[in-house]
Protein backbone atom coordinates (compact mmCIF):
# COMPACT_ATOMS: atom_id res chain seq x y z
CA UNK A 1 0.00 0.00 0.00
CA UNK A 2 1.20 3.54 -0.66
CA UNK A 3 2.61 5.71 2.08
CA UNK A 4 1.63 9.27 2.97
CA UNK A 5 3.30 12.06 1.05
CA UNK A 6 2.64 15.79 1.32
CA UNK A 7 0.62 16.32 4.52
CA UNK A 8 1.17 19.78 6.05
CA UNK A 9 -0.17 21.43 9.18
CA UNK A 10 -1.68 19.55 12.11
CA UNK A 11 -5.34 20.01 11.20
CA UNK A 12 -4.66 19.54 7.49
CA UNK A 13 -2.66 16.42 8.15
CA UNK A 14 -5.43 14.97 10.31
CA UNK A 15 -8.05 15.66 7.63
CA UNK A 16 -5.90 14.12 4.91
CA UNK A 17 -5.02 11.11 7.05
CA UNK A 18 -8.69 10.50 7.82
CA UNK A 19 -9.48 10.47 4.08
CA UNK A 20 -6.60 8.08 3.43
CA UNK A 21 -7.81 5.77 6.21
CA UNK A 22 -11.29 5.87 4.66
CA UNK A 23 -9.91 4.98 1.23
CA UNK A 24 -7.84 2.11 2.60
CA UNK A 25 -10.83 0.70 4.50
CA UNK A 26 -13.02 1.02 1.40
CA UNK A 27 -10.55 -0.94 -0.72
CA UNK A 28 -10.47 -3.67 1.92
CA UNK A 29 -14.27 -3.88 2.19
CA UNK A 30 -15.30 -3.29 -1.42
CA UNK A 31 -17.10 -0.02 -0.63
CA UNK A 32 -15.05 2.17 -2.96
CA UNK A 33 -18.09 3.82 -4.54
CA UNK A 34 -19.31 5.02 -1.15
CA UNK A 35 -15.93 6.40 -0.09
CA UNK A 36 -14.88 7.97 -3.38
CA UNK A 37 -16.78 11.30 -3.15
CA UNK A 38 -15.37 12.02 0.30
CA UNK A 39 -11.83 11.17 -0.70
CA UNK A 40 -12.11 13.26 -3.89
CA UNK A 41 -13.36 16.18 -1.79
CA UNK A 42 -10.42 15.79 0.60
CA UNK A 43 -7.98 15.75 -2.33
CA UNK A 44 -9.56 18.99 -3.48
CA UNK A 45 -8.96 20.51 -0.05
CA UNK A 46 -5.34 19.30 -0.07
CA UNK A 47 -4.26 19.60 -3.72
CA UNK A 48 -0.57 19.27 -2.85
CA UNK A 49 -0.96 15.96 -1.03
CA UNK A 50 0.43 13.28 -3.33
CA UNK A 51 -0.83 10.43 -1.16
CA UNK A 52 -4.42 11.65 -1.34
CA UNK A 53 -4.30 11.75 -5.12
CA UNK A 54 -2.73 8.30 -5.09
CA UNK A 55 -5.52 6.89 -2.92
CA UNK A 56 -8.14 8.67 -5.03
CA UNK A 57 -6.65 6.95 -8.08
CA UNK A 58 -6.73 3.57 -6.37
CA UNK A 59 -10.46 3.94 -5.66
CA UNK A 60 -11.17 4.90 -9.27
CA UNK A 61 -9.07 1.99 -10.52
CA UNK A 62 -10.91 -0.49 -8.28
CA UNK A 63 -14.15 0.70 -9.91
CA UNK A 64 -12.73 0.26 -13.45
CA UNK A 65 -12.76 4.04 -13.87
CA UNK A 66 -9.34 4.10 -15.47
CA UNK A 67 -9.55 7.47 -17.15
CA UNK A 68 -10.15 9.16 -13.79
CA UNK A 69 -7.61 6.88 -12.09
CA UNK A 70 -4.91 7.81 -14.57
CA UNK A 71 -5.56 11.54 -14.15
CA UNK A 72 -5.31 11.22 -10.35
CA UNK A 73 -2.13 9.13 -10.53
CA UNK A 74 -0.60 11.71 -12.86
CA UNK A 75 -1.36 14.46 -10.32
CA UNK A 76 0.34 12.36 -7.66
CA UNK A 77 3.34 11.83 -9.94
CA UNK A 78 3.74 15.56 -10.55
CA UNK A 79 3.79 16.11 -6.79
CA UNK A 80 6.14 13.19 -6.07
CA UNK A 81 8.18 12.65 -9.25
CA UNK A 82 10.78 10.46 -7.53
CA UNK A 83 8.28 8.03 -5.99
CA UNK A 84 8.72 4.68 -7.78
CA UNK A 85 5.36 3.24 -6.69
CA UNK A 86 3.45 6.21 -8.10
CA UNK A 87 5.47 6.06 -11.33
CA UNK A 88 4.69 2.34 -11.59
CA UNK A 89 1.00 3.00 -10.93
CA UNK A 90 0.86 5.56 -13.76
CA UNK A 91 2.41 3.06 -16.17
CA UNK A 92 0.25 0.13 -15.09
CA UNK A 93 -2.97 2.14 -15.26
CA UNK A 94 -2.12 3.45 -18.73
CA UNK A 95 -1.47 -0.12 -19.91
CA UNK A 96 -4.73 -1.36 -18.43
CA UNK A 97 -6.57 1.56 -20.02
CA UNK A 98 -5.35 0.54 -23.48
CA UNK A 99 -2.99 3.53 -23.85
CA UNK A 100 0.70 3.56 -24.89
CA UNK A 101 2.54 2.67 -21.71
CA UNK A 102 6.08 1.68 -22.65
CA UNK A 103 7.68 5.14 -22.07
CA UNK A 104 5.94 5.29 -18.69
CA UNK A 105 7.34 1.88 -17.74
CA UNK A 106 10.80 2.96 -18.84
CA UNK A 107 10.60 5.99 -16.55
CA UNK A 108 9.41 3.84 -13.64
CA UNK A 109 12.17 1.33 -14.38
CA UNK A 110 14.80 4.05 -13.97
CA UNK A 111 13.40 4.72 -10.48
CA UNK A 112 13.18 1.06 -9.44
CA UNK A 113 15.28 -1.15 -11.74
CA UNK A 114 14.99 -4.22 -9.50
CA UNK A 115 11.20 -4.25 -9.07
CA UNK A 116 9.95 -7.59 -10.40
CA UNK A 117 6.34 -6.51 -10.86
CA UNK A 118 7.50 -3.50 -12.84
CA UNK A 119 9.66 -5.68 -15.07
CA UNK A 120 6.70 -7.97 -15.78
CA UNK A 121 4.60 -4.94 -16.63
CA UNK A 122 7.24 -3.54 -18.95
CA UNK A 123 7.29 -6.84 -20.83
CA UNK A 124 3.49 -6.69 -21.15
CA UNK A 125 3.74 -3.12 -22.45
CA UNK A 126 6.21 -4.22 -25.11
CA UNK A 127 3.94 -7.08 -26.13
CA UNK A 128 1.03 -4.63 -26.40
CA UNK A 129 2.99 -3.02 -29.24
CA UNK A 130 3.64 -6.41 -30.84
CA UNK A 131 7.33 -6.42 -29.88
CA UNK A 132 7.59 -9.92 -28.43
CA UNK A 133 11.24 -10.21 -29.51
CA UNK A 134 12.49 -7.36 -27.32
CA UNK A 135 10.30 -8.41 -24.39
CA UNK A 136 11.75 -11.93 -24.52
CA UNK A 137 15.32 -10.67 -24.95
CA UNK A 138 14.99 -8.36 -21.94
CA UNK A 139 13.54 -11.12 -19.78
CA UNK A 140 16.30 -13.48 -20.87
CA UNK A 141 18.97 -10.99 -19.85
CA UNK A 142 17.38 -10.41 -16.44
CA UNK A 143 16.93 -14.12 -15.85
CA UNK A 144 20.56 -14.80 -16.72
CA UNK A 145 21.52 -12.55 -13.82
CA UNK A 146 18.63 -13.61 -11.56
CA UNK A 147 17.96 -17.29 -12.30
CA UNK A 148 15.65 -17.77 -9.30
CA UNK A 149 13.10 -15.18 -10.47
CA UNK A 150 10.29 -17.69 -11.01
CA UNK A 151 7.68 -15.19 -12.20
CA UNK A 152 10.09 -14.07 -14.87
CA UNK A 153 10.58 -17.66 -16.05
CA UNK A 154 6.82 -18.17 -16.19
CA UNK A 155 6.34 -15.04 -18.31
CA UNK A 156 9.26 -15.89 -20.58
CA UNK A 157 7.74 -19.32 -21.22
CA UNK A 158 4.35 -17.75 -21.89
CA UNK A 159 5.75 -15.22 -24.35
CA UNK A 160 7.75 -17.85 -26.21
CA UNK A 161 4.65 -19.99 -26.46
CA UNK A 162 2.46 -17.12 -27.66
CA UNK A 163 5.01 -16.01 -30.25
CA UNK A 164 5.26 -19.49 -31.76
CA UNK A 165 8.59 -20.59 -30.21
CA UNK A 166 7.03 -23.63 -28.65
CA UNK A 167 9.81 -26.14 -29.18
CA UNK A 168 11.96 -24.27 -26.65
CA UNK A 169 9.38 -22.38 -24.62
CA UNK A 170 11.00 -23.50 -21.31
CA UNK A 171 14.45 -22.39 -22.43
CA UNK A 172 15.19 -19.98 -19.57
CA UNK A 173 14.10 -22.51 -16.95
CA UNK A 174 16.37 -25.17 -18.40
CA UNK A 175 19.30 -22.73 -18.42
CA UNK A 176 18.66 -21.89 -14.76
CA UNK A 177 18.45 -25.58 -13.82
CA UNK A 178 21.79 -26.24 -15.50
CA UNK A 179 23.29 -23.77 -13.01
CA UNK A 180 21.09 -24.58 -9.99
CA UNK A 181 19.91 -28.19 -10.33
CA UNK A 182 18.85 -28.53 -6.68
CA UNK A 183 16.34 -25.67 -6.67
CA UNK A 184 12.87 -27.19 -6.17
CA UNK A 185 11.15 -23.97 -7.28
CA UNK A 186 12.77 -24.18 -10.71
CA UNK A 187 11.71 -27.81 -11.11
CA UNK A 188 8.18 -26.86 -10.08
CA UNK A 189 8.10 -24.09 -12.68
CA UNK A 190 9.41 -26.41 -15.40
CA UNK A 191 7.03 -29.26 -14.58
CA UNK A 192 3.91 -27.13 -14.30
CA UNK A 193 4.79 -25.29 -17.52
CA UNK A 194 5.06 -28.59 -19.39
CA UNK A 195 1.79 -29.87 -17.93
CA UNK A 196 -0.02 -26.63 -18.80
CA UNK A 197 1.22 -27.12 -22.37
CA UNK A 198 -0.11 -30.71 -22.41
CA UNK A 199 3.48 -31.94 -22.84
CA UNK A 200 2.87 -34.86 -20.54
CA UNK A 201 5.62 -37.16 -21.80
CA UNK A 202 8.10 -34.30 -21.50
CA UNK A 203 6.82 -33.63 -17.98
CA UNK A 204 7.27 -37.28 -17.02
CA UNK A 205 10.84 -37.27 -18.35
CA UNK A 206 11.56 -34.00 -16.54
CA UNK A 207 10.23 -35.52 -13.31
CA UNK A 208 12.77 -38.34 -13.65
CA UNK A 209 15.53 -35.74 -14.00
CA UNK A 210 14.17 -33.83 -11.02
CA UNK A 211 14.19 -36.95 -8.88
CA UNK A 212 17.88 -37.45 -9.59
CA UNK A 213 18.51 -33.86 -8.49
CA UNK A 214 16.22 -33.37 -5.47
CA UNK A 215 14.91 -36.84 -4.66
CA UNK A 216 11.25 -37.66 -3.97
CA UNK A 217 10.27 -34.09 -3.27
CA UNK A 218 6.50 -33.44 -3.30
CA UNK A 219 7.05 -31.24 -6.38
CA UNK A 220 8.36 -34.28 -8.23
CA UNK A 221 5.77 -36.76 -7.00
CA UNK A 222 2.76 -34.52 -7.61
CA UNK A 223 3.68 -33.47 -11.13
CA UNK A 224 4.80 -36.95 -12.12
CA UNK A 225 1.49 -38.36 -10.86
CA UNK A 226 -0.41 -35.80 -12.93
CA UNK A 227 1.61 -36.55 -16.06
CA UNK A 228 1.29 -40.31 -15.66
CA UNK A 229 -2.46 -39.99 -15.19
CA UNK A 230 -2.83 -37.94 -18.38
CA UNK A 231 -0.68 -40.51 -20.21
CA UNK A 232 -3.06 -43.26 -18.95
CA UNK A 233 -0.31 -45.04 -17.06
CA UNK A 234 -2.89 -45.63 -14.41
CA UNK A 235 -1.21 -48.08 -12.07
CA UNK A 236 1.90 -45.91 -11.78
CA UNK A 237 -0.25 -42.84 -11.16
CA UNK A 238 -2.24 -44.72 -8.51
CA UNK A 239 0.96 -45.58 -6.66
CA UNK A 240 2.14 -41.97 -6.62
CA UNK A 241 -1.24 -40.57 -5.57
CA UNK A 242 -1.25 -43.09 -2.71
CA UNK A 243 2.08 -41.72 -1.53
CA UNK A 244 0.62 -38.21 -1.64
CA UNK A 245 -2.49 -39.09 0.39
CA UNK A 246 -3.22 -36.50 3.03
CA UNK A 247 -1.09 -33.77 1.47
CA UNK A 248 -2.94 -30.45 1.87
CA UNK A 249 -2.08 -28.99 -1.56
CA UNK A 250 -5.43 -28.52 -3.34
CA UNK A 251 -3.87 -28.96 -6.78
CA UNK A 252 -2.87 -32.50 -5.83
CA UNK A 253 -6.45 -33.22 -4.78
CA UNK A 254 -7.77 -31.88 -8.09
CA UNK A 255 -5.40 -34.06 -10.09
CA UNK A 256 -6.29 -37.11 -7.98
CA UNK A 257 -10.03 -36.54 -8.46
CA UNK A 258 -9.47 -36.18 -12.23
CA UNK A 259 -7.57 -39.44 -12.16
CA UNK A 260 -10.33 -41.26 -10.27
CA UNK A 261 -12.96 -40.04 -12.74
CA UNK A 262 -10.84 -40.94 -15.74
CA UNK A 263 -10.28 -44.45 -14.41
CA UNK A 264 -13.96 -45.17 -13.79
CA UNK A 265 -14.13 -44.61 -10.03
CA UNK A 266 -16.79 -41.93 -9.56
CA UNK A 267 -17.70 -43.12 -6.04
CA UNK A 268 -14.11 -42.63 -4.91
CA UNK A 269 -13.91 -39.31 -6.75
CA UNK A 270 -17.02 -38.08 -4.93
CA UNK A 271 -15.73 -39.23 -1.55
CA UNK A 272 -12.44 -37.43 -2.21
CA UNK A 273 -14.16 -34.26 -3.41
CA UNK A 274 -17.10 -33.79 -1.04
CA UNK A 275 -15.16 -32.70 2.08
CA UNK A 276 -13.15 -30.20 0.02
CA UNK A 277 -16.08 -28.06 -1.17
CA UNK A 278 -16.30 -26.55 2.29
CA UNK A 279 -12.84 -25.02 1.87
CA UNK A 280 -11.53 -21.81 0.37
CA UNK A 281 -10.61 -23.52 -2.91
CA UNK A 282 -14.01 -25.13 -3.43
CA UNK A 283 -14.40 -23.75 -6.96
CA UNK A 284 -11.53 -25.96 -8.09
CA UNK A 285 -13.45 -28.99 -6.85
CA UNK A 286 -17.07 -28.30 -7.79
CA UNK A 287 -16.63 -28.98 -11.55
CA UNK A 288 -15.34 -32.47 -10.83
CA UNK A 289 -17.84 -33.20 -8.08
CA UNK A 290 -20.62 -32.25 -10.51
CA UNK A 291 -19.35 -34.94 -12.91
CA UNK A 292 -19.14 -37.57 -10.19
CA UNK A 293 -22.66 -36.83 -8.94
CA UNK A 294 -24.05 -36.84 -12.47
CA UNK A 295 -22.44 -40.18 -13.32
CA UNK A 296 -23.75 -41.66 -10.06
CA UNK A 297 -27.26 -40.29 -10.57
CA UNK A 298 -26.95 -38.39 -7.29
CA UNK A 299 -29.88 -36.00 -6.89
CA UNK A 300 -27.51 -33.36 -5.55
CA UNK A 301 -26.39 -32.75 -9.15
CA UNK A 302 -29.79 -31.20 -9.91
CA UNK A 303 -29.35 -28.88 -6.94
CA UNK A 304 -25.89 -27.95 -8.15
CA UNK A 305 -26.44 -27.41 -11.89
CA UNK A 306 -29.90 -28.52 -12.92
CA UNK A 307 -31.92 -25.32 -12.46
CA UNK A 308 -32.78 -23.91 -15.93
CA UNK A 309 -32.20 -20.34 -14.73
CA UNK A 310 -28.50 -21.05 -14.22
CA UNK A 311 -27.92 -20.76 -17.99
CA UNK A 312 -29.59 -17.71 -19.52
CA UNK A 313 -29.32 -15.73 -22.73
CA UNK A 314 -29.81 -11.98 -23.16
CA UNK A 315 -30.21 -10.09 -26.42
CA UNK A 316 -28.20 -6.91 -25.75
CA UNK A 317 -27.54 -5.96 -29.38
CA UNK A 318 -29.48 -2.70 -29.11
CA UNK A 319 -27.37 -1.56 -26.14
CA UNK A 320 -24.01 -2.25 -27.82
CA UNK A 321 -21.93 -0.03 -30.09
CA UNK A 322 -22.59 -0.64 -33.81
CA UNK A 323 -21.67 -4.27 -34.31
CA UNK A 324 -19.35 -3.77 -37.29
CA UNK A 325 -17.53 -1.00 -35.42
CA UNK A 326 -17.17 -3.17 -32.32
CA UNK A 327 -15.98 -6.11 -34.42
CA UNK A 328 -13.33 -4.02 -36.18
CA UNK A 329 -12.08 -2.53 -32.91
CA UNK A 330 -11.72 -5.96 -31.32
CA UNK A 331 -10.10 -7.37 -34.43
CA UNK A 332 -7.47 -4.63 -34.19
CA UNK A 333 -6.67 -5.71 -30.63
CA UNK A 334 -6.06 -9.23 -31.91
CA UNK A 335 -3.30 -8.02 -34.21
CA UNK A 336 -0.93 -8.12 -31.24
CA UNK A 337 -2.56 -11.10 -29.54
CA UNK A 338 -1.82 -14.80 -29.67
CA UNK A 339 -2.99 -18.10 -28.28
CA UNK A 340 -1.84 -18.21 -24.65
CA UNK A 341 -0.53 -21.17 -22.75
CA UNK A 342 -3.01 -23.17 -20.65
CA UNK A 343 -6.19 -21.72 -22.15
CA UNK A 344 -9.20 -23.39 -23.74
CA UNK A 345 -9.10 -21.88 -27.23
CA UNK A 346 -7.84 -23.93 -30.13
CA UNK A 347 -7.09 -22.15 -33.38
CA UNK A 348 -7.21 -18.49 -32.50
CA UNK A 349 -6.04 -15.66 -30.27
CA UNK A 350 -7.02 -14.05 -26.98
CA UNK A 351 -6.47 -10.46 -25.91
CA UNK A 352 -4.27 -9.71 -22.93
CA UNK A 353 -5.29 -7.78 -19.83
CA UNK A 354 -8.75 -6.87 -18.60
CA UNK A 355 -10.70 -5.60 -21.61
CA UNK A 356 -13.22 -3.75 -19.44
CA UNK A 357 -10.50 -1.53 -17.98
CA UNK A 358 -9.87 0.12 -21.33
CA UNK A 359 -11.12 3.69 -21.67
CA UNK A 360 -12.26 3.53 -25.29
CA UNK A 361 -15.89 4.81 -25.28
CA UNK A 362 -17.03 1.70 -27.15
CA UNK A 363 -15.59 -0.52 -24.43
CA UNK A 364 -17.28 1.59 -21.76
CA UNK A 365 -20.60 1.21 -23.58
CA UNK A 366 -20.02 -2.53 -23.95
CA UNK A 367 -19.23 -2.88 -20.25
CA UNK A 368 -22.31 -0.91 -19.19
CA UNK A 369 -24.62 -3.04 -21.34
CA UNK A 370 -23.12 -6.23 -19.95
CA UNK A 371 -23.28 -5.03 -16.34
CA UNK A 372 -27.00 -4.38 -16.75
CA UNK A 373 -27.57 -7.89 -18.09
CA UNK A 374 -25.52 -9.43 -15.29
CA UNK A 375 -27.63 -7.57 -12.72
CA UNK A 376 -30.77 -8.98 -14.36
CA UNK A 377 -29.27 -12.49 -14.30
CA UNK A 378 -28.44 -12.24 -10.60
CA UNK A 379 -31.91 -10.86 -9.87
CA UNK A 380 -33.46 -13.92 -11.51
CA UNK A 381 -31.55 -16.48 -9.49
CA UNK A 382 -33.17 -18.58 -6.74
CA UNK A 383 -32.76 -17.43 -3.12
CA UNK A 384 -29.39 -17.37 -1.50
CA UNK A 385 -27.99 -20.75 -0.45
CA UNK A 386 -24.81 -20.62 1.62
CA UNK A 387 -23.71 -24.09 0.52
CA UNK A 388 -24.13 -23.50 -3.25
CA UNK A 389 -21.16 -22.16 -5.27
CA UNK A 390 -23.36 -19.78 -7.29
CA UNK A 391 -26.19 -18.92 -4.91
CA UNK A 392 -24.02 -18.34 -1.85
CA UNK A 393 -22.94 -15.02 -3.40
CA UNK A 394 -26.44 -13.83 -4.34
CA UNK A 395 -26.39 -10.29 -2.94
CA UNK A 396 -27.57 -6.88 -4.01
CA UNK A 397 -24.15 -5.45 -4.85
CA UNK A 398 -22.67 -3.55 -7.82
CA UNK A 399 -21.36 -5.80 -10.58
CA UNK A 400 -17.59 -6.29 -10.54
CA UNK A 401 -15.54 -8.05 -13.17
CA UNK A 402 -12.47 -10.08 -12.26
CA UNK A 403 -11.42 -10.36 -15.91
CA UNK A 404 -12.60 -9.67 -19.44
CA UNK A 405 -11.09 -10.54 -22.81
CA UNK A 406 -11.89 -11.09 -26.45
CA UNK A 407 -11.34 -14.31 -28.38
CA UNK A 408 -10.95 -14.55 -32.14
CA UNK A 409 -11.32 -18.04 -33.59
CA UNK A 410 -10.70 -18.90 -37.23
CA UNK A 411 -11.23 -21.92 -39.46
CA UNK A 412 -12.06 -25.02 -37.38
CA UNK A 413 -11.47 -23.07 -34.18
CA UNK A 414 -13.19 -24.03 -30.96
CA UNK A 415 -12.99 -23.91 -27.18
CA UNK A 416 -12.06 -27.15 -25.46
CA UNK A 417 -14.37 -27.87 -22.55
CA UNK A 418 -13.27 -26.03 -19.42
CA UNK A 419 -14.47 -24.00 -16.45
CA UNK A 420 -13.46 -20.78 -14.67
CA UNK A 421 -12.72 -21.57 -11.01
CA UNK A 422 -11.55 -18.01 -10.32
CA UNK A 423 -14.93 -16.54 -11.30
CA UNK A 424 -18.51 -16.53 -10.08
CA UNK A 425 -20.51 -15.98 -13.27
CA UNK A 426 -19.01 -16.51 -16.72
CA UNK A 427 -20.07 -15.58 -20.19
CA UNK A 428 -19.94 -15.49 -23.96
CA UNK A 429 -21.02 -12.46 -25.99
CA UNK A 430 -21.16 -13.05 -29.73
CA UNK A 431 -19.89 -10.08 -31.76
CA UNK A 432 -19.06 -11.63 -35.16
CA UNK A 433 -19.95 -15.07 -36.50
CA UNK A 434 -18.97 -16.92 -39.67
CA UNK A 435 -21.71 -17.46 -42.27
CA UNK A 436 -23.29 -20.92 -42.34
CA UNK A 437 -21.13 -23.35 -44.29
CA UNK A 438 -22.53 -25.91 -46.69
CA UNK A 439 -22.39 -29.38 -45.22
CA UNK A 440 -21.48 -28.20 -41.72
CA UNK A 441 -22.99 -29.88 -38.69
CA UNK A 442 -26.17 -28.23 -37.45
CA UNK A 443 -24.53 -27.38 -34.13
CA UNK A 444 -21.23 -26.12 -35.56
CA UNK A 445 -20.01 -23.29 -33.35
CA UNK A 446 -22.65 -23.82 -30.66
CA UNK A 447 -21.73 -23.63 -26.99
CA UNK A 448 -22.29 -26.82 -24.98
CA UNK A 449 -22.71 -27.10 -21.23
CA UNK A 450 -22.01 -30.09 -19.01
CA UNK A 451 -19.60 -31.89 -21.34
CA UNK A 452 -16.32 -32.57 -19.53
CA UNK A 453 -12.88 -32.35 -21.04
CA UNK A 454 -12.35 -34.96 -23.72
CA UNK A 455 -9.20 -36.09 -21.89
CA UNK A 456 -11.36 -37.42 -19.05
CA UNK A 457 -12.96 -39.96 -21.37
CA UNK A 458 -16.43 -39.59 -19.83
CA UNK A 459 -19.42 -40.26 -22.06
CA UNK A 460 -21.72 -37.47 -20.92
CA UNK A 461 -24.07 -35.59 -23.22
CA UNK A 462 -24.55 -31.83 -22.97
CA UNK A 463 -27.09 -30.68 -20.43
CA UNK A 464 -27.86 -27.76 -22.75
CA UNK A 465 -26.62 -26.25 -26.00
CA UNK A 466 -27.03 -22.65 -27.13
CA UNK A 467 -26.90 -21.44 -30.71
CA UNK A 468 -24.77 -18.30 -31.07
CA UNK A 469 -26.43 -15.18 -32.45
CA UNK A 470 -24.84 -11.76 -32.93
CA UNK A 471 -25.51 -9.56 -29.92
CA UNK A 472 -26.51 -12.50 -27.71
CA UNK A 473 -24.93 -12.76 -24.26
CA UNK A 474 -24.89 -16.14 -22.53
CA UNK A 475 -24.41 -16.19 -18.74
CA UNK A 476 -23.77 -19.26 -16.61
CA UNK A 477 -22.02 -20.39 -13.39
CA UNK A 478 -18.24 -20.21 -13.61
CA UNK A 479 -17.86 -23.73 -12.19
CA UNK A 480 -19.92 -25.27 -15.00
CA UNK A 481 -18.15 -27.17 -17.78
CA UNK A 482 -18.55 -25.47 -21.16
CA UNK A 483 -16.96 -25.62 -24.59
CA UNK A 484 -17.83 -25.13 -28.24
CA UNK A 485 -18.31 -27.29 -31.30
CA UNK A 486 -15.75 -26.52 -34.04
CA UNK A 487 -16.96 -24.55 -37.05
CA UNK A 488 -15.53 -25.34 -40.49
CA UNK A 489 -14.50 -21.91 -41.81
CA UNK A 490 -14.60 -18.18 -41.25
CA UNK A 491 -14.04 -15.94 -38.24
CA UNK A 492 -15.75 -15.72 -34.89
CA UNK A 493 -15.13 -12.87 -32.46
CA UNK A 494 -16.51 -13.00 -28.94
CA UNK A 495 -16.16 -11.14 -25.69
CA UNK A 496 -15.94 -13.16 -22.49
CA UNK A 497 -15.60 -12.19 -18.86
CA UNK A 498 -15.82 -13.44 -15.31
CA UNK A 499 -17.96 -11.67 -12.74
CA UNK A 500 -16.25 -11.47 -9.37
CA UNK A 501 -18.24 -12.73 -6.38
CA UNK A 502 -19.53 -9.77 -4.35
CA UNK A 503 -17.90 -9.16 -1.03
CA UNK A 504 -20.03 -9.82 2.06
Amino acid sequence: MPGRIGSSGASGAADADAAIDLAEAALDSGTEADALPRVVAAAGRHPDNASLWQWTALLHRALDQHEQALAAFQKAARLAPADPLIAHSVARTALEAGLPALPLYERAFRLAPNNGELLLGRAAARCATGDFDTAIAELDAILAANPLWLQGHELAAQLRWMSGRRAAFTETIERALARLPREAGLWQTLLTSLIHADRFEDARAAAERARRAIGDHVVVLANEAAALSELRRDAEADALFARLAGHPDISIAVRHIRHLLRTGRPHEAARRAEPLVAGADANLIWPYLSLAWRILGDERWSWLEGDPCFIRTFDIAAALPPRDELRDMLRELHRVSAQPLDQSLRGGSQTDGNLFQQIDPRIRQLRAAIAEAVAAYVGGLPPRDESHPLLRHRRDRPVRFSGAWSVRLTDAGFHASHNHPAGWISSALYVALPPPAAGAAEDAGWIRFGVPQAELGLDLDPIRTVKPEPGTLVLFPSTMWHGTVPFPSGERITVAFDVAPPRP
